[in-house]
């Protein structure tokens, strides 16, 4: 029974995933299929709750202490250690509030574009490899896997634009549409020159792949991470991402200025808090998508149990650029949002695809890789 389980729950490439794990720790094996469903539950509740914990420290206080430690303020410091009961506060008060429903919304749209907007994000960390054991599932599309059920926040971004009734919530949901589609294929192109160099979309051999040796200086030794075998590619790839989780410049979609609040105008209580819950779920999915496509994943010094720890650095890493961005950088305006991805990004995206596979040839001709 032992046996069926692992064939069931390990990757193909031999990886141990955390439902597999999870089996031996309870000793579900068992009860056969009805234990390795019920891992495969127990591993996804823990990872989703861990990403929802993270997000509901970054929301209301990370976010407000990192943009007033930027702009030379005091941001929240009254409740609790440093501001930290702000979690607790902000969550009551929102989830308090009358759940305003637009008079002539379409009903069924309106209420499932929160969820969708929500829901997809959560689903792409299935098959990010976290460290230390915590990798729910390594199929060989992974990263195709992750790109697709990322972009699905667009279909629940048009549909809350579209459903609340509201000319500046349809303007914001067209925006989000527009961008998407003119940042996602950039994004999608620039991660395929990754997959020429490591041969494979399946998650956990992108990272094994960056943990070769690049440089070995005797006393230090720098991995062959993607983001210092190709930093053009790297580059590339973060401004893609950027607009794609719609952090400044790129945050047009919800321009306050122009468009109230965009597609989110007429969300109010348990709505908006899932609303602002999926922006910053979308946030770290793309931190967690550049950590492990360019930044080793997992990868770090020390054993190999502190994995997890520094695939959390790496996020939290990529949260506080995007937190550093949104304070010193101005909103493109939409023409010049459309202008950067068509003519700028998609074109410099297929250079670097097209000379990432030139070289990939002439290594392999030479014999420097396989």
């Amino acid at each position: 029974m032992q046996a069926a389980s692992e064939t069931v729950l390990q990757a193909d490439d031999g990886t141990i995933l955390l439902p597999e794990r999870l089996v031996d720790l309870l000793r579900l094996e068992g009860f056969g299929l009805a234990g390795e469903l019920l891992a495969t539950l127990l591993a996804a509740f823990l990872i989703g709750n861990l990403m929802l914990a993270m997000t509901a420290l970054a929301g209301p206080w990370a976010k407000r202490k990192i943009t007033a430690a930027f702009t030379d303020r005091i941001a929240v410091n009254q409740i609790g250690p440093g501001g930290i009961g702000i979690i607790v506060a902000d969550s009551v008060r929102l989830l308090s509030k009358e759940n305003i429903i637009p008079e002539n919304a379409d009903r069924p749209a309106f209420d499932l574009a929160p969820l969708v907007i929500a829901s997809s994000a959560l689903l792409g960390f299935a098959v990010i490899p976290m460290g230390s054991g915590i990798h729910l599932a390594d199929p060989e599309v992974g990263l195709a896997f992750v790109f697709a059920v990322a972009s699905i926040a667009s279909v629940g971004l048009v549909m809350a634009g579209y459903a609340s009734a509201n000319k500046y919530s349809m303007l914001g949901g067209l925006r989000a549409v527009a961008q998407n589609i003119a940042y996602e294929i950039p994004l999608v192109v620039t991660g395929m020159s990754v997959v020429v160099f490591a041969g494979s979309l399946r998650m956990s051999t992108i990272v094994d792949v960056q943990a070769q040796t690049l440089i070995d200086l005797g006393v230090v030794t720098i991995p062959a991470w993607f983001a210092l075998v190709n930093p053009f590619a790297f580059v590339l790839f973060l401004i893609a991402n950027f607009a794609e989780i719609g952090r400044n410049p790129f945050d047009t979609p919800e321009a306050p200025t122009e468009i109230v609040a965009g597609y989110q105008t007429e969300y109010s209580s348990v709505y908006f808090v899932l609303i602002y819950l999926g922006e910053f779920i979308h946030i770290f999915l793309g931190g967690a998508i550049v950590a492990t496509v360019f930044l080793g994943g997992p990868a770090g010094p020390g054993p190999a149990e502190l994995g997890l720890v520094w695939f959390l650095v790496k996020i939290w890493g990529i949260f506080l650029l995007t937190q550093w961005l949104r304070s010193a950088l101005p909103r493109v305006r939409i023409d010049q949002l459309i202008e950067i991805g068509w003519k700028g990004l998609l074109i410099l995206s297929f250079v670097n695809l097209v000379l990432t596979a030139i070289l990939v040839a002439v290594l392999q001709t030479t014999g420097v890789i396989a």
